[in-house]
């Protein structure tokens, strides 16, 4: 009697632990999602350093993270999508840019110091700042970028950030909007359905090698498509000149991560 007592906490024990977790799970993800669907970034470059603070490897960091970002950057899109905030045709013009640029990422990486590597993105991430700064973004007629450009600057952007290991959407905007002077929110819906192609592309390839636990990535990816809706509709409303400043203090606080990372 005294045994299936105990045998019944234990249960108990591990339902609510269970529970727990996928709560806790499920709350990281809406974080994430918010983050990623206001900003119309990928959001690994902040999940992956939560995940090795609670315990998980890097290798399974980064393929939670990659099966995170698909799920919250393919609903986010289909949100912006419905709310007449995506180009489609631009969006896959530049996602496809974006995958010829991964192709050539183990070329660059076998051929390049990492070292000059991590170099070029700090470099192109401070310019980047400094134009986004001097943007004017309530620029009632914002510029239309023709479709050999946005598939250049997938192309490019793609196999820079892959080479380094980001999924490449947090350089999209500054580069539309400081840049080639195109709409922010139109820039924002590009970053995120980019991060679709990415994402897909390196779920594949981790799929593949086996480096995915989907248990958690579904969870984290749950919470993320929640996440993810709201940080859309946030981005919409919001005015242009606010969401300039707030991507400009993430921007600021990547290029300091970025530091840290060549300097340690």
């Amino acid at each position: 009697m005294v045994g299936e007592f105990n045998l019944m906490i234990f249960d108990n024990v591990f339902v609510i632990s269970a529970a727990m977790s996928f709560a806790i799970f499920v709350v990281i993800g809406m974080g994430i999602g918010f983050v990623s669907g206001f900003f119309g970034i990928g959001g690994g470059t902040i999940l992956v350093p939560i995940l090795l603070n609670l315990g998980f490897d890097i290798k399974s960091a980064i393929g939670i993270s990659v099966l995170q970002m698909f799920m919250g950057a393919l609903f986010g899109s289909y949100v912006n999508y419905k709310n007449k905030k995506l180009v489609l045709n631009d969006g896959i013009i530049v996602g496809i840019g974006g995958l010829v640029g991964a192709s050539f990422s183990g070329l660059i990486v076998a051929n390049t110091p990492s070292i000059v590597l991590k170099l070029a993105v700090l470099f192109m991430l401070m310019v980047a700042i400094v134009k986004f700064f001097k943007t004017d973004v309530q620029n009632p007629n914002p510029k239309e970028i023709s479709k050999p450009i946005m598939f250049c600057v997938g192309l490019f952007v793609g196999a820079v950030a892959i080479s380094v290991g980001l999924g490449g959407a947090l350089f999209l905007t500054p580069i539309f909007v400081g840049f080639l002077k195109m709409d922010i929110k139109k820039a924002v819906s590009i970053g995120l359905f980019f991060v679709v192609f990415s994402s897909f592309a390196g779920l594949i390839s981790l799929a593949n090698a086996e480096l995915v636990d989907y248990k958690t990535g579904l969870m984290i990816g749950i919470g993320s498509i929640i996440g993810v809706y709201f940080g859309v509709k946030a981005g919409h409303r919001v005015d242009k000149q606010i969401q300039k400043k707030l991507a400009l203090g993430l921007y600021i606080i990547m290029f300091i991560l970025m530091v840290k990372n060549i300097l340690s």
